[in-house]
């Protein structure tokens, strides 16, 4: 005759190890990185070889190149980065930019943009005398940069003012002037043709990058409304050179001594 309690314990015990398996089993298991190997791949040399590779990007780069090499104005001379308080390029980029701008901004918000402010070191190359392209457009201004209008008061104007006189650079500027003191002080401070009032609204042009407070211009971020235009700078470079059969830059001053 069968024991049955032992059989019993037997069968409870065997019944414990085996959840106790399943569990450790299913559990969530950890992993950790113990090591990184990396190994540089040259592909260029087989690309250049390969003529099937060749056949499909040939069709995409001429097409891309023709497009670039179409000459879409003309610069009677050199518009180059050269300049104290302003320059040539300054000049033009930052007149262009608020030209344009305001056609699309009187359009979706019927007001007027009252100026423009860029950084100097978003200007990458110069226009050189002669045929300009879209690949011209592409030098002058590689990065993805789109404008916004910001609503700012009178008082963050004079900030951009003190910012400019601080920095010492060129920043390309257009719709307002000023003069430097001797002691290093601002007077004369115009939007426009009227005088500076630090109460009143103001609507100034820049880049998203400016606007997030890009470059230290932090006094863009106190501003009281933003609009995003959806307009590249390149954009409104080429669609410049595509309107204008001659590139003319604006020399009168922003900022006199």
């Amino acid at each position: 005759m069968v024991k049955l309690t032992n059989y019993n314990i037997v069968l409870k015990q065997f019944v414990l190890l085996l959840t106790f398996t399943l569990t450790i089993s299913c559990a969530e298991k950890k992993y950790a990185v113990e090591k990184i190997v990396g190994k540089q791949i040259n592909i260029n040399e087989k690309i250049q070889e390969s003529t099937e590779f060749e056949k499909i990007i040939k069709p995409y780069r001429d097409r891309i190149d023709a497009d670039l090499s179409t000459v879409l104005s003309f610069a009677p001379e050199t518009i180059d980065k050269n300049g104290k308080w302003q320059t040539p390029m300054g000049n033009f980029l930052s007149d262009i930019t608020l030209e344009m701008s305001n056609v699309v901004f009187e359009k979706r918000e019927h007001k007027k943009i009252d100026f423009c402010l860029l950084n100097n070191g978003g200007i990458r190359s110069i226009i050189p005398k002669g045929n300009v392209t879209a690949r011209t457009a592409y030098e002058v201004m590689p990065f993805e940069n789109s404008t916004v209008v910001l609503a700012i008061s009178g008082k963050v104007v004079l900030e951009i003012v003190d910012y400019i006189i601080s920095e010492k650079k060129p920043h390309p500027l257009s719709g307002m002037s000023f003069t430097i003191n001797s002691d290093g002080k601002p007077s004369n401070i115009k939007i426009g043709n009227n005088n500076l009032e630090e109460e009143k609204v103001y609507y100034v042009v820049t880049s998203d990058y400016l606007a997030n407070g890009g470059d230290n211009m932090l006094f863009f971020k106190k501003n009281s409304q933003k609009f995003d235009l959806d307009y590249k700078l390149r954009n409104i470079i080429i669609d410049y050179f595509k309107s204008n059969k001659e590139i003319k830059v604006n020399t009168n001053q922003r900022i006199t001594e």
